[in-house]
């Protein structure tokens, strides 16, 4: 059996501004409503702006389906080992192990007060078997933000979008448009446009999110609890409107 300093961070070698701070955190947090999200939203919604201020607004774990997999896997849980068996053989990992990573995740303290679903589920079945589990711990969805943005808006966000790939430095041709047309206002090199970020691409992503999540909106609907965002919106209203949401 580990003892406490080999299995966990021995807490005599933190700095003590570091506690009081993680402690006034916690203290604050205890305060705080709880809350069980799912954000649902295409490429380029703005749920990877929304997300973070959410998570630490209501002291919230952020679970990312992908994430907690490749982490489960390179822990060699055992869950993670059943993971690894399907990845090898190309195969999709269960809905079933998916459902009990999350629910292992739950445990964890930073999961306390709920916690943000992005990514999953991504189906009505997988959104079913997210249910079952969570009545089993006696909590259920509180609500489902749902980021809904005209396809013609997000394509002139992303399709506008240009990086210097060796600084990382991004452009956007409408909203943060370089000083010289397709070069790089530091050094004057030449700008690349993501794969992802053109319109083929776009539009088959697009394509294939309406299809598979709005029979999951549809579920979600009939509980009663989807809050539709304006997501064209600049970031900070959109953040009130969640805000206001989550509020009510």
């Amino acid at each position: 059996m580990a003892t406490p300093s080999s299995s966990s961070l021995n807490l005599e070698d933190v700095p003590s501004v570091d506690l009081m701070s993680e402690l006034l955190r916690r203290m604050k947090c205890s305060t705080k409503p709880d809350k069980r999200l799912i954000l649902i939203g295409p490429p380029g919604s703005g749920k990877g702006t929304q997300s973070p201020i959410i998570k630490d607004e209501y002291c919230l774990c952020h679970l990312a389906t992908g994430d907690m997999l490749r982490a489960a896997v390179a822990a060699k849980t055992p869950r993670g080992i059943k993971a690894k068996e399907a990845m090898d053989k190309g195969e999709l990992v269960s809905d079933d192990l998916v459902v009990g990573i999350i629910d292992e995740a739950l445990n964890k303290p930073s999961c306390q007060k709920g916690f943000i679903l992005d990514g999953f589920p991504r189906t009505v079945v997988q959104a079913q078997k997210l249910d079952e589990m969570l009545e089993k711990r006696g909590v259920k969805i509180d609500k489902v933000l749902n980021f809904a943005i005209d396809d013609a808006i997000l394509e002139e966000r992303i399709t506008g979008r240009w990086i210097h790939p060796s600084s990382g430095r991004t452009y956007h041709t409408k909203f943060a448009p370089p000083k010289a047309p397709g070069l790089d206002d530091v050094t004057g090199e030449p700008l690349i446009q993501r794969k992802d970020d053109t319109p083929a691409v776009l539009k088959s992503r697009l394509e294939a999110f309406h299809k598979q999540t709005e029979p999951v909106i549809d579920y979600y609907n009939k509980k009663g609890v989807v809050a539709n965002l304006p997501a064209e919106k600049p970031p900070k209203e959109v953040t009130a409107e969640v805000q206001k949401v989550l509020s009510s």
